[in-house]
This record gives structure tokens, C-alpha cells and sequence, in this order.
């Protein structure tokens, strides 16, 4: 029950911010975007999809593998695409994941571990898009982000180390002190071990920070074009940070298939550089659009491994629609 309510409050979060969005700035900037869309920008998305896919994929292998799970690369790729998919056309935007964590570790024998895999490989690629994004806006500062950052300055750095060192000794000392054996406290050190074997790992992380740079290179890639498409001339130097920007938004929870937070950052991050808040309104459902075509071969593995579940009897099948039905999906019967 609590799980449906949130599922529901995500989608009602991510509408409310396309909503506001169409009574500023009114329905033009989304079908301008969609009007600007041509055969040669989707056979790019398809071709920088294919990349971030494909490295996606390799790092699921290396996490997997880390974690002492078999997952073949060619396998992964088609899994990674029908999750990649399912995140673009069901609400909330990761319930492909959930799907490839399950099907993995039921597959596996092993459903924590195959659950860890995919959470896992999927904070790497977070904690990838975080460095990078703050050496971006290290590098080029982004000037309506100053007052955020003088704000956090404010206290003066020896408050907030202290602070921090607080912090750490409280939670060190719930850990290991009494209540150290606590379940919370168990369920930590063993999520923490897991990440030690599953990215630490020294036959592991290298391959993880290549793959992860890639992808994200690829994402800033997809959204470059999108701005090209889009209409937007600025350097690619100045559009860069806001890219990063609605990235880092599209992390956030509360969307419907990824859109919403992303739509939103871009048109606010646009307007405070001075390009418009309507060119980064097009800009992100250019982006939007793109990704779902990037993800169409998904709906082909998607298909295919549906007919074969059909040919073979109904057990996966009604297994995949039970995952995705707990998880606020709705059910599909053939």
C-alpha cells in the first residue's frame, strides 16, 4: 500500500511539473520540439544510444562478476535495452531496472545479489554523473548557482568540518557500539562489503570508471543534439554545465518515464544563462523524445522474448508482469 501511494505521489510530482511548465510557457515549446525532430537526428540517438547502452551493459557484467554472478555481455545488452524501455514508457522511470534485477536473480539463483548487481551498477553511473558534475561547475561556474554556494559557504568551513566530524562519530559509534549488531547496523556493513567486491574490486573498478565516463560522455552527447536540434546556438562550453544540471535532475524520483524534473531544471537553468526558458523547455523534450527512440530496440527484444515466453507456456511471462504489476506497472495480457 505505501509503495502504490509513493508511486503515485512520484507521477503526480513529475505531472505537476509539466503542468506549470505549460501554463509559463504555453504548449509551444514542446511541439516546436517535437516539430524539429528529423530522420537524421533519430539515427544519431539510435547510434549514441547504442554506446551508452553497450558500455552500460559491459558495467553490469564487471558488477555482476564482482559479486560472484554470470551474466554473458550479449544477454546483458538485450536486458539493458528492454529496461531502458520499460524506464521510457512506464511511470517512474525504473521499473526496468527493477525487471532486470529480478529476471537476473531469479536466473542467477540468487535474487539479493542479482538486486545488488543492478543497484550497484546504477550508483556508479550516479556517483560518475556527480564528480563530473561538480568539476564542471567548478570549472565554469554557473552564476545562478552562486548564491547557493555562498549560502552553504556561509557558516565558514571550520563549522562545517566540524560538523562533519560530528556526523561521522555518531554514526561510527551507532555502528559499532552497542546497538552495533542491530539489523540497520548488519544491513549496512553488508551493503558496504558488497559494494567493496562489486565496484572496489581491483579487477573491477577500472573497467567501471572507463565504462561509466563513456556513458555519461554519450548522454552528454545525446543532449548536445538535442540542443542542435533545437535550435540553440550557444557553445557547446556554456551549454555543457546545463546539461549537467538536468542530468543531475533526472536522478531525482519524482518524474513520468523521466520526464518532469529534467524538463523543468532545463528550462530554468536556460532562462538564468540568458538563452531562454522556452529553448530549454525544447531542448529537454527534444532530449526526452530522443532518449525513447534510443531505447525503440528494447521494444523488439521485448517482443521477441514475449513470443517465445508465449511458444515455451506462461510461467515468465506471469512472472515479469507480477514484478512489474508490485511495482505500480500496470498488466499486460497478450
Amino acid at each position: 500500500m505505501k509503495r502504490s501511494v509513493w508511486a503515485w505521489l512520484k507521477m503526480l510530482a513529475g505531472v505537476s511539473i509539466l503542468v506549470v511548465l505549460l501554463w509559463h510557457l504555453g504548449t509551444g515549446a514542446f511541439l516546436d520540439g517535437l516539430r524539429r525532430i528529423d530522420a537524421g537526428s533519430l539515427l544519431a540517438a539510435l547510434a549514441l544510444g547504442l554506446l551508452t547502452t553497450v558500455c552500460s551493459a559491459w558495467r553490469w557484467c564487471l558488477v555482476a562478476r564482482g559479486l560472484g554472478l554470470r551474466l554473458p555481455l550479449g544477454r546483458a545488452v538485450a536486458d539493458y535495452y528492454r529496461a531502458l524501455f520499460l524506464n521510457a514508457a512506464l511511470p517512474g522511470g525504473v521499473l526496468g531496472d527493477v525487471h532486470r534485477a529480478v529476471r537476473h536473480g531469479r536466473s542467477a539463483g540468487d535474487l539479493g545479489r542479482g538486486v545488488s548487481a543492478v543497484v550497484l551498477e546504477r550508483a556508479a553511473g550516479q556517483i560518475m554523473l556527480f564528480v563530473a558534475g561538480a568539476a564542471v561547475l567548478l570549472a565554469r561556474p554557473f552564476p545562478a548557482l552562486a548564491r547557493i554556494g555562498r549560502l552553504v559557504a556561509a557558516p565558514g568551513p571550520a563549522v562545517l568540518a566540524a560538523v562533519g566530524c560530528g556526523l561521522l562519530i555518531v554514526a561510527a559509534a551507532w555502528l559499532y557500539g552497542s546497538r552495533g549488531a542491530s539489523r540497520a547496523g548488519r544491513a549496512i556493513r553488508a551493503a558496504l562489503a558488497e559494494a567493496r567486491r562489486g565496484l572496489l574490486a581491483r579487477g573491477v573498478w577500472p573497467g567501471v570508471a572507463v565504462s561509466s565516463a563513456v556513458v555519461l560522455a554519450g548522454y552528454l552527447a545525446m543532449f548536445l543534439l538535442a540542443a542542435r536540434v533545437a535550435g540553440a546556438t550557444a557553445p557547446a562550453a556554456q551549454l555543457v554545465p546545463l546539461m549537467v544540471l538536468a542530468l543531475l535532475a533526472m536522478a531525482l524520483p519524482l518524474n513520468v518515464g523521466g520526464w518532469g524534473p529534467r524538463e523543468g531544471v532545463a528550462a530554468w537553468s536556460f532562462g538564468a544563462a540568458g538563452l531562454g526558458a522556452a529553448q530549454g523547455l525544447t531542448t529537454a523534450v527534444v532530449y526526452g523524445v530522443l532518449a525513447l527512440a534510443a531505447s525503440l530496440p528494447g521494444a523488439g527484444v521485448l517482443v521477441v522474448r514475449w513470443a517465445a515466453g508465449l511458444r515455451a507456456g506462461h510461467p515468465q511471462i506471469e512472472l515479469e508482469e507480477r514484478v512489474l504489476a508490485e511495482h505500480g506497472a500496470p498488466q499486460r495480457r497478450p
